[in-house]
């Protein structure tokens, strides 16, 4: 029963990973990541599909063995936030502005802070 638990979640986190391949206001790689933790218990036919994946699987090998995240990825996750940020600047105005900023801030700065 627990396989299939967590293989049902990293189902679910790979649908949201998918879906925040097209929206700048949800991460992908991040979700990736979870997916690939549950499918380690779950189903690790479908993790090993997921490290072999030839857009995600290079960030997913790299943040397993060096918890690393590349520049190039960095600098997207980091315009992706921005653009979040402005398009709630524009949109929903103060004080909710400050919500996609603290986020960016907290995130933003863990990111960044990685080893490349």
């Amino acid at each position: 029963m627990k396989r299939q638990l967590w293989t049902g979640a990293g189902l679910v986190f790979v649908g949201i990973g998918a879906v925040g391949a097209f929206l700048p206001l949800l991460p992908t790689v991040p979700f990736l990541l979870l997916a690939l933790f549950c499918f380690a218990r779950g189903n690790p036919v479908w993790e090993q599909r997921l490290l072999d994946h030839p857009t995600y699987g290079p960030l997913l090998r790299d943040w397993r063995k060096r918890r690393a995240i590349p520049r190039r990825a960095k600098w997207a996750a980091l315009i992706a936030m921005g653009v979040s940020v402005l398009v709630t600047a524009c949109t929903a105005g103060w004080p909710w502005v400050l919500i996609p900023l603290g986020v960016m801030a907290l995130s933003g700065t863990w990111i960044w802070t990685r080893n490349e």
